[in-house]
């Protein structure tokens, strides 16, 4: 009976060990799974470009969705009080890395960690967003990619098609960093190209009807700097455009697919592509504070012949040329 008593007490210890080796194990294969938080401000499809550009980038540097990476996606639909919310969710849950696409979705998460890596996908001017204390050495946990606008390019390319412009009109939101950073780069720009520039700012989409009314009857162009808010609405501005013959000229490829003529700029999913692998590498032990923020320099030609064909107005060749060749042809 000792005997049988003894066995017992063996296999219930032998039994124990293998019940908490095993539990080490899963928790051990549980955490080599990377959790990685993706905030997106809202929808549209500059920022859908970007995010569906992220998960490649990731899966390119071998991390796959539902295999060995879990990805937490937040939409926070414009609202501040769900940026606040999702991005305390993200630290909450111990992600491995936060990566914000648009500038209040990764200062959101800024606010909320100081240590956890955060990647920006696609922000327009990181340190001046007070995101990274020098766009060279970042030195905190934050880095990313910009979306920078070739901002002179994108002018000469409206002087071109639009050679007896007299105004051009600039539209923004006044509460956007980057959008007034843009507006104010572009500004100058136009100073020294000795054009002519109207700024016209809004608050939100609700203002984007009558300020742009006003606008197009003041002006031979519009032209629209990276700006969310106003991508997010994009369709309200080229019927008002469309209808007084004004060409609009976007900063985005995305918005000229949405009734923009032409614009000379960064592939969107491009953005998010390099994102995804500088998420990547932050995952496989690169530090944001050593990593420089990632800029795209050149851009693509994107035309709409549909919008041209609307206006009345003749590309020149080498725009038509060079869009077909090296960038997008909307028709």
């Amino acid at each position: 009976m000792k005997r049988l008593y003894g066995l017992i007490a063996i296999l219930v210890i032998f039994l124990g060990f293998a019940f908490v080796s095993e539990s080490h194990k899963e928790a051990a294969q549980t955490k080599e799974v990377p959790t990685v938080g993706i905030l997106q401000l809202l929808s549209h499809p500059a920022l859908d470009a970007i995010h569906k550009g992220i998960i490649h980038g990731l899966a390119e540097e071998g991390y796959h969705v539902n295999k060995n990476i879990k990805i937490d996606f937040q939409n926070a639909e414009n609202d501040q009080s769900n940026l606040k919310t999702m991005s305390a969710r993200f630290v909450n849950e111990d992600a491995n890395a936060m990566i914000g696409i648009a500038t209040p979705a990764a200062q959101a998460l800024a606010n909320a960690s100081s240590s956890t890596p955060i990647v920006l996908g696609a922000i327009t001017d990181p340190k001046g967003a007070h995101l990274v204390k020098s766009n060279t050495h970042p030195g905190n946990n934050v880095t990313g990619v910009s979306d920078q606008a070739p901002l002179a390019s994108q002018l000469k390319l409206i002087q071109k098609i639009m050679p007896n412009m007299k105004t051009l009109g600039i539209i923004y939101t006044s509460s956007d960093d980057s959008a007034t950073a843009q507006y104010h780069q572009f500004a100058a720009l136009c100073k020294k190209e000795h054009v002519r520039l109207k700024a016209y700012s809004i608050a939100n989409t609700n203002d984007l009807n009558q300020v742009s009314q006003e606008m197009v009857s003041q002006v031979d162009a519009v032209y629209v700097p990276t700006d969310n808010t106003v991508a997010s609405a994009m369709q309200t501005l080229v019927a008002t455009a469309t209808a007084k013959k004004v060409p609009v000229f976007p900063a985005v490829d995305t918005m000229v697919k949405a009734g923009g003529l032409a614009t000379l700029s960064i592939n969107q999913y491009q953005l998010g592509v390099t994102t995804g692998k500088m998420t990547a590498a932050i995952l496989k032990g690169k530090k944001p504070a050593d990593t420089p923020i990632h800029f795209v320099r050149k851009g693509e030609m994107t035309i709409n012949l549909k919008t041209a064909k609307q206006l009345g107005i003749t590309l020149p060749d080498s725009v038509i040329k060079e869009a077909k060749q090296h960038g997008e042809v909307y028709r």
